[in-house]
């Protein structure tokens, strides 16, 4: 009788081996990666909805002058920005808001991102934030094989401005959705809430920030200011990071940890039993 096959060197057992585990940790990977997208999608379905809440405008006609004093005072500022002078400019809840209503550049932002008010070192804002929703097959007319239906973030924000990498950001401290509680993982996936990502290549707007040293609530107003001397604090660090995330590459990890761990241990037995020729 011969003897039973071994995995050596000389043997196609090793190389299959090593193959089907590549192929058992690929799935692996495929479909935890599904599972955690579609818990993370019924769970966003919590406290989202699927029809977006308008946000009150501020209405603008007939307020001329109130816009041509708004205009000065940003002008001002952001002339000072580009000469590299000392500046700082306050701004209420009602100038953010006049602002969004009056200037094409932020038209994105009515309807949809409204200043409560600002107290206690924090904006609060009414957002309807669209998101996408559960991921489906795409239905006729659709572009692509997989597509996902809206789902809208209908809450109020507690935030806090930060500049960071030469734009506004809004580290948010919590997100209130009514009778719906928004769980820390999401708020924190969300946070830095980079409203004004989409300004850092306009030709007005994106220099202009790019020069600012600091932003800070004081007494219900909205500062930005240029110091001379002040270098740009990011308080907002890659240690916040979506905790969702971090469990899943934990997991990729723990499978690529045993993939290696095995495909040592079928090498080192294989060189093992060459050098003793079997």
């Amino acid at each position: 009788m011969s003897e039973p096959a071994k995995a050596t060197a000389r043997s196609p057992f090793a190389g299959c081996a090593i193959l089907i585990t590549v192929v058992l940790m690929v799935v692996f990977l495929i479909v935890f990666s599904t599972v955690t997208l579609f818990r993370q999608a019924r769970e966003i379905e919590k406290f989202t909805s699927d029809q977006p809440v308008a946000i009150e405008v501020t209405p603008v006609e007939n307020r001329e002058t109130e816009l041509n004093a708004l205009a000065e005072k940003l002008e001002t500022f952001r002339q000072n920005l580009i000469d590299e002078k000392d500046a700082e400019l306050r701004l209420s809840a009602d100038d953010l808001n006049f602002a969004i209503a009056a200037y094409e550049p932020l038209k994105d932002l009515r309807g949809t991102f409204r200043v409560l008010n600002i107290e206690n070192g924090a904006l609060r804002i009414a957002v309807s934030y669209q998101m996408n929703g559960r991921p489906r097959l795409a239905r006729e007319g659709e572009t692509g094989w997989i597509t996902s239906d809206f789902r809208y973030l209908n809450a109020t924000l507690l935030a806090e401005p930060h500049v960071f990498e030469n734009e506004v950001a809004l580290k948010l401290n919590a997100i209130e959705v009514p009778g719906a509680t928004v769980p820390r993982e999401f708020i924190e996936q969300m946070s830095p809430y980079r409203i004004a990502e989409r300004y850092t290549t306009h030709p007005v707007l994106g220099p202009a920030m790019k020069n600012l040293t600091g932003v800070e609530i004081i007494d219900h107003t909205l500062v930005f200011r240029r110091k001379s001397g002040e270098s740009v604090a990011n308080s907002i660090t890659n240690d916040q990071v979506d905790t969702a995330t971090s469990r899943l590459f934990f997991f990729f990890g723990i499978g690529a940890t045993v993939f290696l761990i095995f495909a040592g241990i079928v090498i080192f037995l294989s060189l093992r039993a060459k050098r003793s020729g079997v």
